[in-house]
């Protein structure tokens, strides 16, 4: 259950295992968990590919989840400054239209997220080393603004190798893992407890949540399974 958190942080960044492991729905958690605080707060996706073409312009549906997600009322082109049409790689769809992510654009946004609001939470892309151009990675711009990050673990056969090789390559670039975020994707998977367990003692960071199979759960607020105070 969510007990609250007690240290000072303006901002997380929410980094994946791999893609589609529960980025959204973790960071949807974490806002629903903050705002319960009185927090004002504000959803980021920075960049956002296999965005759609709607009456308002380029929509991505994770990044309008964010968006929703905020007690903050922000404009979408503030909430994700690069919404790429191609579903792809981001290095692939920012080369498919034209588009070079500039690190001085993520970065001004980001200064007036958190000059508006209490927490800014930022939802990365893909897993840590996604590629935004052929030279570079996002991982870059995270070492660069110096943000903790949040580890979310899809679990499934393979996710206790790809957790352990994650975490070890953000503290390699610097970062501080502050916290992981267990989100069981696969009701099926075998051996559940047994995963846990493994990453409760392997992870060197506190796990501050575990987040149920539930069907539509974009759909859901899940800050009930967010315990932000274990954050070190």
């Amino acid at each position: 259950m969510f007990r609250g958190y007690s240290i000072m942080m303006d901002a997380l960044f929410i980094a994946g295992t791999d893609t589609e492991v529960g980025k959204t729905v973790v960071s949807k958690a974490i806002l629903n968990a903050i705002a319960t605080q009185g927090k004002s707060t504000v959803g980021y996706k920075p960049v956002a590919a296999g965005c759609e073409q709607t009456e308002n312009g380029l929509r991505n549906s994770d990044a309008l989840h964010l968006q929703s997600a905020a007690t903050l009322d922000v404009e979408y082109d503030l909430v994700n400054p690069y919404a790429l049409t191609l579903p792809a790689s981001p290095h692939i769809a920012a080369q498919h239209d034209g588009v070079e992510v500039d690190y001085n654009r993520l970065s001004s946004v980001l200064a007036d997220h958190k000059k508006n609001s209490d927490f800014v939470l930022i939802e990365g892309a893909g897993g840590w080393r996604v590629p935004i151009s052929e030279k570079d990675c996002l991982s870059t711009w995270v070492k660069q603004e110096k943000l903790p990050v949040v580890l979310v673990v899809g679990i499934k056969l393979g996710c206790l190798s790809h957790a352990m090789l994650t975490a070890e390559a953000i503290r390699a670039d610097g970062l501080e893992v502050v916290g992981w975020v267990a989100n069981r994707i696969n009701p099926g998977v075998e051996h559940y407890a047994e995963i846990i367990s493994m990453l409760e003692r392997k992870m060197d960071a506190p796990k501050i949540g575990e987040l149920p199979y539930v069907p539509s759960v974009k759909k859901r607020d899940m800050g009930q399974y967010i315990d932000l105070s274990v954050l070190r």
